[in-house]
């Protein structure tokens, strides 16, 4: 397996900033790579609802937004491709959530996803 962590959530105001980070922490694998990685979230008042894709980036691929946070989020990742990122600019309550990172991963020969334990966002005046 691979281990995931999160870290950089948080609280902030409306109109503000946070981001957020996620890193390979451990592996069981000596080669892997990783070649999707997602960023979800849940609200803490919706535990039993699927958890929401916010942004997802695939090597040699562009990103793609949930259209709620479409033109202030951005997803990226470290040049070495173990970490990835979430920028998140002009924040809104609606944003609070706890925020997963997810990284799909390949050995070349078995393929499996990985979450982070995830980490609290919180937008509030």
């Amino acid at each position: 397996q691979v281990q995931l962590v999160e870290s950089g959530g948080g609280l902030a105001q409306p109109g503000g900033s946070l981001r957020l980070s996620c890193t390979v922490s451990d592996s069981t694998f000596n080669s892997y790579h990783i070649y999707t990685w997602s960023w979800y979230r849940q609200a803490p008042e919706t535990p039993g609802k699927e958890r929401d894709l916010v942004a997802t980036l695939t090597t040699g691929g562009g990103a793609e937004y949930a259209d709620s946070v479409q033109g202030r989020f951005t997803i990226s990742r470290d040049n070495a491709g173990n970490t990835a990122y979430l920028q998140m600019n002009s924040l809104k309550p609606e944003d609070s959530a706890v925020y997963y990172c997810k990284a799909d991963v390949t050995t070349g020969w078995v393929n499996f996803a990985s979450w982070g334990q995830g980490t609290q966002v919180t937008v509030s005046s």
